[in-house]
């Protein structure tokens, strides 16, 4: 089939554009993007297809996305993406906004009980019998000009991504699609709320052996981090190796030579980084222990997976009913939640992480299944 392919590379013509595409009852995206030594994504191109054609928007030309930002937030027009994540970092990168409502393809085919977590080219493959190229997946989509193989690569995601969303829509029943927009909605929710850095400590392996005076450290040092990747646009690990963090809370070197001693410390991070990382933890494990954070949770003990087996098994009783993917039931995070608010002897309480209609079809038979437990 051949693809009609059109480029957008001025403002005027992406204004025009989306003036059409806010007339139409859904647009499918995608982009092309480089995050090689980079906290952002780059962004190299912007895909839409709208059924009639692939257009290739080109944001190394294109400088006023406020007409693209105001299609992303029309609520009348469906955006068609396919396992969005570092999809939406670009579009609210470029545009300062994120898209819905949100038919995320990989979801629908969870929903319908066609496969979890499925690829792009493996969905197309099953459901329009296409094999698309692999050959431009790493390709630099910065260069200019793109090859001829680069155009041909990206017009097909979008134009192709029109075509499963027209075969999957129709099969999905109402509840489950108001369901898969719901958690689209909170994918893009949780994406605009930015992480608080100076939280990011409870994300780093092993702090719950740290006391609190530790914890502080931990905690100074996973913020400092946090807030160097941003402002540098550099990945975590080239500010500071995630496996040194755990053993510069709980050692405390105060010298630069102890400091090179730390476990997987590089030594560009002790040059460029050195005297900044003492002082924090100097400053850091000087926190009144008023102000210190609270020792962590404990990993659940072993005895506890004979009760988390059971609360999954719910799971995948309803998915089994309602015809859907197991894994999209109940993720581990919230039976883990769940679990802590009374283990051992309860009473129990479900997790605010736990919400929507899974609260409504599963709540009250986790309580239950914890209360016989």
């Amino acid at each position: 089939m051949a693809i009609e392919i059109h480029w957008i590379r001025d403002d005027a013509a992406l204004a025009e554009a989306c003036s059409g595409w806010r007339q139409l009852p859904f647009v499918a995206l995608d982009t092309e993007f480089m995050r090689v030594d980079t906290f952002y994504p780059k962004a190299g191109l912007v895909q839409v297809g709208d059924g009639q054609r692939a257009c290739l928007i080109d944001p190394l030309l294109v400088s006023d996305w406020r007409p693209f930002a105001a299609l992303l937030e029309d609520p009348a027009v469906v955006k068609v993406v396919h396992a969005c994540s570092e999809d939406l970092e670009v579009f609210l990168r470029l545009t300062g906004s994120l898209p819905q409502p949100l038919f995320d393809t990989q979801l629908a085919a969870a929903y319908l009980n066609i496969g979890f977590s499925m690829g792009y080219s493996r969905l197309v493959q099953h459901e329009l019998g296409v094999e698309l190229p692999k050959d431009e997946t790493r390709s630099d989509w910065l260069q200019r000009p793109l090859t001829a193989m680069q155009e041909l690569y990206a017009a097909q995601d979008a134009e192709y991504l029109v075509e499963v969303y027209q075969r999957l829509l129709p099969r999905l029943p109402a509840d489950k699609l108001a369901w898969l927009l719901d958690d689209g909605a909170e994918l893009v929710a949780n994406l605009r709320r930015e992480s608080d850095p100076e939280l990011a400590y409870l994300d780093a392996k092993l702090a719950w052996k740290l006391n609190p005076q530790q914890l502080a450290v931990l905690r100074a040092l996973c913020a400092w981090r946090e807030r160097e990747a941003r402002k540098r646009n550099q990945p975590r690990n080239r500010i500071l190796r995630e496996a040194s963090l755990w053993p510069l809370a709980r050692y405390q070197p105060d010298n630069s030579v102890a400091l090179a001693r730390i476990e997987d410390m590089h030594p560009r991070t002790v040059r460029q980084d050195g005297e900044t990382l003492l002082r924090l933890i100097r400053e850091a494990a000087a926190t009144p222990p008023e102000q210190c954070p609270e020792r962590l949770a404990e990993p659940l003990p072993i005895e506890a997976s004979a009760v988390l087996k059971r609360l999954r098994a719910i799971g995948l009783q309803t998915a089994e009913r309602l015809q859907m993917a197991p894994e999209l039931m109940l993720r581990k995070k919230n039976l883990e939640a769940l679990l802590r608010s009374g283990y051992p002897n309860g009473p129990y309480q479900l997790p605010d992480s736990l919400r929507g209609w899974r609260r409504e079809l599963m709540g009250a038979d986790l309580l239950a299944a914890l209360e016989q437990a």
